[in-house]
């Protein structure tokens, strides 16, 4: 029997795409927010970040944008891409139309282009929640028992809220977030939910409340679901904010 011939895919038309990105760079005094155009011929499989890095290396050398791990591990390429916050290292072109407008994430400093200082707004967010295990006594921390085994169960909650890579997007697509810089967001409401799920964390729903019970931590919130609707690690962020409220409520806080 003669073998088959192998069946050729074709691959999809190559489009030119228009790239509309707002620029700006704060640290130059003659610099004003303006958008500027950027063509470039579609290649298969090509990201946001391919097609920016390709405009740098071949039409503008200035532009700036932020990668590192280019996987959707680190979370620094955020950015509003067509008015939605979105990662460019995992965006197909091919999913977008023709034209692509491009601005930098709001509700953080702006360092230039599409980068912004997401770092320091989530270091004020963590200091401010301390974020980190509390215990009552450190002198007399007992390491065994602060490394004594976690039921896997639980160990497997911890984990789905620790995959958060501070990227900023929900921060990007919160109403209140836009309106009240002091909001901490789903990004700091789900760092207080990991902590209250942590056995080896001493702190009490009193000490939780005075850190988020407030217009600022989990009343603040409208409920527009942006932040779920955008995270693109799919985090429970609703549902978090859902079980501190509750959690709250039931203890008469």
């Amino acid at each position: 029997m003669k073998p088959t011939p192998m069946q050729t895919i074709p691959l999809k038309q190559s489009r030119t795409l228009r790239i509309e990105i707002l620029r700006h760079n704060p640290a130059d005094p003659d610099s004003h927010p303006h958008l500027q155009v950027f063509e470039i011929e579609e290649a298969e499989t090509m990201t946001l970040f391919i097609a920016l890095t390709e405009i740098r290396q071949t039409q503008d050398a200035s532009l700036q944008f932020d990668f590192v791990c280019r996987a959707g591990i680190c979370g620094s390429c955020g950015m509003l891409i067509n008015g939605r916050p979105g990662l460019a290292c995992r965006t197909l072109t091919r999913e977008l139309p023709d034209t692509i407008r491009l601005a930098p994430l709001p509700g953080f400093e702006l360092i230039g282009d599409l980068s912004v200082n997401t770092g320091k707004w989530m270091r004020g967010m963590s200091e401010r929640l301390e974020t980190w295990v509390h215990r009552e006594n450190i002198e007399a921390i007992d390491i065994d028992a602060v490394e004594q085994r976690m039921a896997p169960e639980l160990a497997e909650q911890l984990y789905e809220l620790e995959r958060c890579i501070e990227c900023g997007c929900c921060i990007a697509a919160c109403g209140t977030a836009q309106m009240h810089e002091d909001f901490v967001g789903a990004a700091g409401l789900n760092q207080i939910a990991r902590f209250r799920l942590d056995p080896r964390d001493t702190r009490s729903d009193a000490d939780y409340y005075e850190l988020v019970g407030d217009e600022s931590g989990v009343f603040g919130c409208m409920t527009l679901l942006g932040c779920e609707d955008y995270c693109p690690k799919n985090l429970p962020l609703a549902v978090q904010l859902a079980f501190l409220r509750r959690k709250m409520a039931r203890q008469g806080l």
